[in-house]
């Protein structure tokens, strides 16, 4: 779950990390009222969850009131397009209206999880307000990294190392050891996925501030964090995804036609390579679980079918917990209620495959039934 950059900066100033005074205003009204009261020049920052909003023309200065309510007036309502939201763009629904701040120097901060080593770091550079894609790219070298040992956490002598490392001053150290290890405390203790500050800027006073900030949490753990969940905004999100995690399915929507039902996130990983082998593209990733029931089959399949591009759908089952003559019954109630238009490819394998094959040659209805994946992916890719 993502959130926008003013949700994750009330969250961080509650461990200590300072960020510039703002508010968020919804009209050109609001963002005259809120620059009036900040005074002198503010930065007018269009919300949505995407990065790169400076390149996409999101980000803009305003020298007084008025000229704050002519910039959230063309900014509200309008579609950005930024490296990260792709050609369609994101409509923007408020704008940050924040102070601006007399920067001496920009640097990136950031924690992720890296799955390889199973384990978090901690990344630094001293080129920020650049994406730290790009910054691998071109200068992999001017990024550090501190591995966080699992069971010892975020140590003081890291992140003097880190503040060192960036080139900043005895007397700004210890502000920059402070601000990392809240950083981390933010992380760990709100269950995060991913912390970025970019850039964290060091004023012309000596203060260290988060200009701008990203968070973005596991959904496993939301349960645990219902003032998060508060913070979640539905416009933001593909409809589709939407749907699909209020029946609890892990679904996230592609640009292919292809549409995959499978049980278990390996499998439905293997099911979208084939397909893509056999020369296809994959609409959707879509894993029903491995406990899926009737009426959980015949949820995703009416969400598959959402999806206006999809020429063909693949059914992908291995029966382990969930048995094959369930997943079966469902295809044949969705596909029967919802009047589906398009081919069906189903391969099913395990618990009780005789009976669900049976089923679907029984129910009257024109399924491509495959005998393995190779078989099933060149039927769909034929099929679309």
């Amino acid at each position: 779950m993502k959130i926008h950059e003013y949700q994750a900066k009330q969250i961080l100033t509650q461990y200590g990390v300072k960020v510039p005074e703002g508010k968020v205003a919804n009209n050109p009204p609001e963002a005259f009222e809120i620059a009036k009261k900040l005074g002198g020049t503010v930065a007018v920052k269009a919300q949505i969850h995407a990065g790169g909003r400076g390149k996409g023309g999101g980000i803009k200065i305003a020298k007084n009131p008025e000229e704050a309510k002519e910039i959230a007036g063309k900014l509200i309502g309008s579609k950005l397009v930024t490296p990260q939201t792709g050609d369609e763009g994101k409509v923007v629904q408020r704008v940050l209206i924040e102070e601006g701040l007399n920067i001496q120097r920009e640097f990136y901060l950031g924690i992720v999880i890296d799955r390889s080593q199973q384990k978090l770091v901690f990344m630094a550079s001293r080129e920020g307000g650049v994406e730290i894609e790009e910054v691998a790219r071109t200068s992999p070298d001017l990024i550090l990294k501190e591995t966080i040992q699992p069971g010892i956490g975020w140590q003081s002598f890291q992140a003097r190392k880190i503040a060192f490392g960036l080139g900043l001053n005895a007397k700004t150290v210890g502000k920059a050891s402070r601000l990392m290890s809240a950083l981390y405390r933010a992380f760990e203790e709100t269950d995060a996925s991913m912390v970025e500050v970019n850039p964290l800027v060091l004023t012309e006073e000596g203060e260290l501030y988060a200009l701008d900030a990203k968070m973005s949490f596991d959904d496993n753990a939301l349960d645990r964090h219902p003032e998060i969940v508060e913070m979640r905004d539905l416009s933001e999100e593909d409809p589709t995804e939407i749907e699909a995690s209020r029946h609890r399915l892990s679904y996230i929507k592609l640009d292919g036609d292809v549409g995959c039902m499978v049980n278990g996130a390996g499998l439905a990983m293997a099911t979208m390579d084939i397909i893509k082998m056999a020369g296809g593209s994959p609409a959707n990733f879509l894993d029903v679980g491995g406990g899926a029931n009737l009426e959980q089959v015949k949820n995703a399949f009416r969400i598959l079918l959402l999806d206006e591009n999809l020429k063909a759908v693949l059914i992908n089952i291995f029966g382990g917990i969930v048995r094959c003559d369930v997943v079966a019954e469902g295809v044949v109630q969705a596909v029967k209620e919802e009047g589906v238009k398009v081919p069906v490819v189903v391969r099913l394998e395990g618990t009780n495959v005789e009976k669900g094959r049976e089923i679907l040659k029984d129910s009257g209805l024109d399924f491509l039934v495959a005998t393995d994946m190779a078989d099933a992916a060149h039927k769909v890719v034929q099929a679309v």
